[in-house]
């Protein structure tokens, strides 16, 4: 009987539990977290395996492996249309997805905070759960680490993702040329400005929601089509203008935007102009920037619409010849004005 009583463990209290020293030693109450909280939500039949790595089966689609990883410290840990849970799923996936290479697995490291409620932490994995469900893309393997109250701030997620690139495809930000069109899969700022309305207490008539996603689906959409894409990026922290700072540096080539053409949304345009900030620089968790041969603009653009992701895609500039590497913007005002990297930091803890 005694003996009965010495192993048994009283199951996670996920309502009112928090997250305690003893859930990061190593012991009886971290393999307890990970078995009902972790295990439970990411279960597939490589985490299954229960060893310090997966064993991950034979690669047979060909092609090269493209790996990306990525650190996820937003603030505050839920905001309108999402939580630090999909963000940490959906900006890794984007990362491997912009080069051009099919997901295949991801991994997730956890640094938690002591004290951090239990019924937030499980929030935040089954969140986690959804998004690469829904992604089909599986969390194989993964950490737990726990520092002391006031150590952090709440939890941390660092993401791995791993994806293979198919034979022929080859993205990448020094391929862009005079004449190539400049395309936007959607509007600009929103996850930005979901953020910002939270901590600022910001009300609008309709909340201000933010588009993580993930998008390797629009972009298999747009690789279909057989379109010469030279480049494709997730303008995230920085937003579109340091985005495509990078790649005219990159490339050695300079940029021409038109203004007018840069979808916004009016609550998010509005949340800019009350906080004095510029929408090119918020940044977007679920849109990308695409170079693309002139010839196949168009074309590329219609199946950027018919897609979900893609349903307000715009033409928004060219490439063009530039010693300097200037990234210009024709105004609603008919001026031209230079759009230059981001300085400093414009809004910290955003992803």
């Amino acid at each position: 009987m005694n003996k009965v009583r010495e192993n048994y463990v009283r199951p996670l209290d996920l309502k009112h539990g928090r997250v305690d020293m003893t859930h990061g030693s190593g012991g009886r109450a971290m393999a307890q977290l990970i078995e009902e909280l972790f295990a439970k939500h990411f279960d597939n039949e490589f985490l299954r395996q229960g060893n310090d790595g997966s064993v991950l089966p034979p690669l047979t689609l060909g092609g090269r492996l493209v790996m990306s990883c990525d650190g996820h410290v937003v603030s505050p840990l839920f905001f309108p249309g999402g939580d630090i849970g999909c963000l940490s799923v959906h900006g890794t996936l984007n990362d491997v997805a912009v080069m051009g290479a099919q997901p295949l697995y991801l991994a997730a490291s956890f640094i938690l905070e002591e004290g951090l409620p239990l019924a937030d932490l499980a929030r935040i994995v089954a969140s986690m759960a959804k998004a690469a469900k829904d992604a089909g893309v599986p969390i194989v393997t993964g950490d737990t680490k726990v520092v002391e109250a006031g150590k952090a701030d709440g939890i941390f997620i660092t993401t791995t993702g791993v994806g293979v690139l198919p034979e022929g495809v080859a993205l990448s930000g020094d391929r862009a040329r005079p004449g190539d069109v400049i395309l936007l899969s959607g509007t600009l700022g929103d996850h930005g400005m979901a953020i910002m309305a939270q901590r600022e207490s910001l009300g609008f008539s309709a909340p201000i929601l933010s588009d993580t996603a993930a998008l390797h689906g629009l972009i298999a959409a747009m690789l279909a089509t057989g379109a010469d894409i030279r480049c494709l990026r997730d303008p995230t922290r920085g937003g579109l203008a340091t985005t495509l700072n990078e790649i005219a540096r990159q490339s050695g080539v300079g940029m021409m935007l038109d203004e007018a053409a840069i979808p916004v949304n009016g609550e998010v345009a509005a949340a800019c102009e009350f906080l004095g900030l510029d929408p090119l620089y918020v940044a977007n968790e679920g849109k990308l920037v695409a170079v693309v041969a002139a010839a196949d603009a168009d074309r590329l653009l219609a199946a950027m619409r018919a897609h979900p992701q893609g349903a307000r895609a715009a033409k928004i500039g060219t490439v063009l010849v530039d010693d300097h590497h200037f990234v210009q913007m024709t105004t609603g005002f008919g001026g031209r004005r230079i759009v230059d990297w981001l300085t400093g930091e414009q809004l910290p803890r955003i992803c």
